[in-house]
C-alpha cells in the first residue's frame, strides 16, 4: 500500500476521525488498527508511529469525546446559569441529549473509562462539580449534603440516558425528554437537601477522575 501524504499530525486526526467512523459503524471491538488505517489509506506501520495498538487509538479517541462533551456541558452551563439550579438543570439536558444523538460514541466513552481527557478541556465532572458548590455559596443546597453529591446527580442523569438509549424508557418528543431530566435534576436536588448525613459522614466515591485529580489513582490510568 504506497501511504498518502500527511502533515506532521494529520495523520493522527485521520485516524481518530476514522476510528470514531468505524465505532459508530460497528462498536468499540468491531474492527482493527489494519482497517482504520487502510481506510486512511495508509500502511499498519505508518499508524504504528501515533498508536501502538487498536487499543492505544481507542483510549485516545475516548479522550478526545470527552473533551467535546465537556466543553459541550460547560458552554451549556453558562448559557443557561442564573440565581437558582437550571446551570444544574441545562448539564443534564446536555448530557441526555449527547447520549441519544451519539449513543455508540457515548458508550465508547464509557467503556473505556476516559476520565483524564484532555487538560485543556473541562472535564465533564469538574463541570458539574463547580456547578454544584456554585449552589453550596447561593444557598440552593446545603452545605452537608455536597460531599458525593456530584456522584448522585450523575447517576441520576447518567442512568436516565442509559435507560432512553437503550429503549427502555421512550418519550413522544425531545421537548417531553427535557422536561424528564429537568424533574429527575431537581427531585434529586431535593433528596439531597432533606437527607442528613449518618453520623460517621457520607461514605467517599471515587472515580478514574477523582483518582488523578486527588493523586490516588494509577499513574498510568488513562481516567
Amino acid at each position: 500500500m504506497a501511504d498518502r501524504p500527511y502533515h506532521h499530525g494529520e495523520l493522527r486526526t485521520a485516524l481518530l476521525d476514522t476510528a470514531e467512523a468505524l465505532i459508530r459503524e460497528r462498536g468499540v471491538d468491531g474492527w482493527s488498527l489494519r482497517e482504520a488505517s487502510a481506510r486512511v489509506g495508509v500502511s499498519p506501520s505508518a499508524a504504528y508511529h501515533h498508536f501502538a495498538s487498536r487499543d492505544a487509538l481507542v483510549r485516545a479517541l475516548a479522550r478526545r469525546v470527552l473533551a467535546r462533551l465537556g466543553e459541550r456541558l460547560a458552554d451549556a452551563v453558562e448559557r443557561a446559569r442564573g440565581d437558582g439550579v437550571d446551570g444544574l438543570v441545562a448539564y443534564g439536558r446536555g448530557y441526555v441529549r449527547w447520549a441519544l444523538e451519539d449513543p455508540a460514541v457515548a458508550r465508547h466513552w464509557l467503556a473505556y473509562n476516559a476520565g483524564g481527557g484532555d487538560p485543556a478541556a473541562p472535564h465533564p465532572h469538574r463541570v458539574l462539580a463547580a456547578e454544584l458548590d456554585r449552589l453550596v455559596e447561593t444557598g440552593r443546597l446545603p452545605a452537608a449534603a455536597r460531599p458525593g453529591a456530584d456522584f448522585v446527580v450523575w447517576a441520576a442523569v447518567h442512568g436516565l440516558a442509559a435507560l432512553l438509549v437503550d429503549g427502555l424508557v421512550r418519550f413522544a418528543t425531545p421537548e417531553a425528554v427535557d422536561e424528564q431530566v429537568d424533574r429527575v435534576v431537581r427531585a434529586t436536588l431535593v433528596g439531597l437537601a432533606r437527607q442528613a448525613p449518618p453520623p460517621q459522614g457520607w461514605p467517599e466515591p471515587r472515580s478514574s477522575y477523582t483518582e488523578r485529580v486527588t493523586g490516588a489513582g494509577d499513574p498510568g490510568q488513562t481516567g
